[in-house]
């Protein structure tokens, strides 16, 4: 298409050209008016000549009429497909990305592509997870250099949006919006299209996260208040928090967390002990927490804890301890 764009304009510019030098040398007109002449006659509007042509000029005029109106019209035809191709092609698109998040299924919705946003979809890919980004701002989502697949541009209050973005179909949803009452709305209206989702928002002031708890927030968090306290831990007790630091989801040494549900690690509900369990044998890795089914923790559980259905176990490992705890227990999240 552009390799037809670029011979319809210099077609034009050729035969504009011919017609311009053609007026000004055979019937001797300033070069004014010869534009004049190559316009009003290549475009048929038959306006008054400037002066009446002579018997060559005549026959100049015929055979640039002719040629000019092939070629206007084999311009107009390119332009005109150019541009219904460009808005079917912009269509087209737009279907294929409904059509893959319309099959989507336990996916996450992050709302907002600001630091925070960034920050979240940045461990969502280490992690291999399955998200959709909202974002009204169309510059953002130019300049961030991800995939446009991965946006859907729009405003995340808006429930038409949020539909569109699969919220029915959702596991969690992550609001990082700067304004902490577009953060309030967005939870409103996520938390009446999906009673199952789990909601996780970002506020700035804390006199927001009581409202955005009651609007139907699993979990709040306020990113100047916890930069604070961990600045203020590096004083107080440097390195401990230093170790905290290490613990990452990617890199080769990296230390690792995961989590384990009863449900992955058993195909019946029998229980079973933390120490019949045998992980650190069997994978490398260590228990560190243990989360019973009513919600429960417990730091450094006692070897002899039952296991029971709906409960998880919280491990720490290293890269390959980790990718051995996936393999085992066949859990999706991999590490990179």
């Amino acid at each position: 298409m552009r390799s037809k764009i670029a011979v319809a304009i210099s077609l034009l510019i050729t035969i504009l050209l011919i017609g311009v030098l053609g007026f000004k040398f055979i019937q001797g007109l300033s070069w004014v008016d010869a534009i004049y002449m190559t316009v009003i006659t290549i475009s048929t509007v038959g306006y008054r000549e400037v002066e009446l042509p002579n018997e060559q000029t005549k026959i100049f005029i015929v055979l640039l009429l002719l040629f000019s109106v092939v070629i206007v019209g084999y311009a107009v035809s390119v332009i005109t497909e150019y541009l219904i191709s460009r808005s079917s092609l912009k269509d087209m698109r737009e279907k294929r990305k409904q059509k893959h998040i319309d099959a989507m299924e336990n996916h996450i919705i992050v709302c907002g592509y600001g630091r925070n946003g960034r920050q979240a979809v940045e461990k969502l890919r280490d992690y291999h997870r399955e998200f959709i980004i909202i974002e009204k701002n169309q510059e953002v989502i130019d300049d961030c250099g991800l995939d446009s697949n991965m946006f859907l541009r729009g405003n995340a209050n808006e429930d038409e949006v949020l539909i569109k973005a699969g919220i029915e179909r959702a596991s969690t949803l992550i609001t990082a919006l700067p304004d902490d009452a577009d953060n309030l709305f967005t939870v409103l209206s996520a938390r009446q299209l999906n009673k199952s989702l789990k909601i996780i928002s970002r506020a700035s002031e804390e006199t927001s996260y009581k409202k955005l708890k009651l609007a139907g927030a699993d979990n709040v968090i306020l990113p100047d208040k916890i930069g604070g306290e961990h600045m203020a831990s590096l004083i107080v007790s440097p390195d401990l928090i230093e170790f905290w630091d290490n613990l990452s989801y990617g890199g080769d040494e990296g230390v690792n967390l995961e989590q384990v549900s009863f449900e992955q690690m058993f195909d019946d509900n029998g229980d079973c002990s933390i120490i019949d369990l045998n992980l650190r044998q069997k994978t490398g890795c260590t228990i560190i927490g243990y989360k019973s089914a009513d919600g429960n923790y417990t730091v450094n559980p006692d070897p002899k804890m039952m296991l029971t259905a709906g409960s998880k176990i919280i491990v720490v490992g290293n890269t390959q301890q980790i990718l051995n705890l996936q393999k085992v227990y066949r859990i999706n999240n991999e590490v990179t």
